[in-house]
């Protein structure tokens, strides 16, 4: 049986990769699609685990070929998932969550229909403000149109399956990985094959 699609969307700084981190180590069966990105790497971030950092060229080559399932421009850099990581990991059977923004969530669902989209909310603009300073990654300009980005996609998320207030990441967690759960046992019954979404 080919799996199942879990977009997972936030606001830049709204604890999702916290998130994805603990569902990747607790729900098993569960793959991560890695993005491929033409972004130079923050932090710990490391190639072929956080993302697949390309250079622009690579990345333009990749939009002509028709290789990416979804793609999106966030603050001058680009961002897209690959068709045939899907096709790896649908093949063998696993589920597979896709951390994208709020456009590519709805690329995917119009891609798509029996995906399953969540979104996680902070649970106020000041704490989301906070966590992007934390960072220290980010000049006082891009803070700025962060914030922007995230008022227009908390207006935005309301057309996703679930919300989630990620104001206690634990709590955050349990939720999210309590959706993935539940929306598995319905796929079982009522969901078709991706398999046959993807075209394959």
């Amino acid at each position: 049986m080919s799996g199942q699609l879990f977009v997972i969307s936030a606001p830049s700084g709204g604890g999702k990769s916290t998130i994805l981190d603990a569902l990747r180590q607790s729900v098993t069966g569960l793959a991560y699609s890695i993005s491929h990105t033409t972004r130079r790497p923050r932090g710990n971030e490391r190639h072929g685990k956080d993302y697949y950092f390309v250079d622009r060229g690579t990345f333009t080559r990749m939009i002509d070929a028709g290789e990416f399932v979804e793609w999106a421009r966030v603050y001058d850099n680009l961002y897209g998932t690959s068709y045939a990581g899907l096709q790896d990991m649908t093949r063998a059977g696993l589920d597979v969550v896709l951390d994208v923004d709020i456009q590519g969530g709805r690329n995917i669902r119009a891609r798509f229909p029996e995906s399953v989209l969540i979104f996680l909310v902070p649970p106020s603009l000041e704490v989301l403000e906070q966590r992007l300073r934390g960072r220290g990654t980010d000049s006082e300009e891009v803070i700025r149109a962060r914030m922007e980005t995230a008022m227009d996609d908390i207006r935005n998320c309301r057309w996703y399956d679930y919300i989630v207030l990620n104001d206690e990441i634990d709590r955050a967690i349990g939720e999210t990985r309590s959706i993935i759960i539940s929306s598995r046992c319905r796929a079982k019954k009522r969901l078709p094959e991706i398999r046959g979404l993807l075209g394959f």
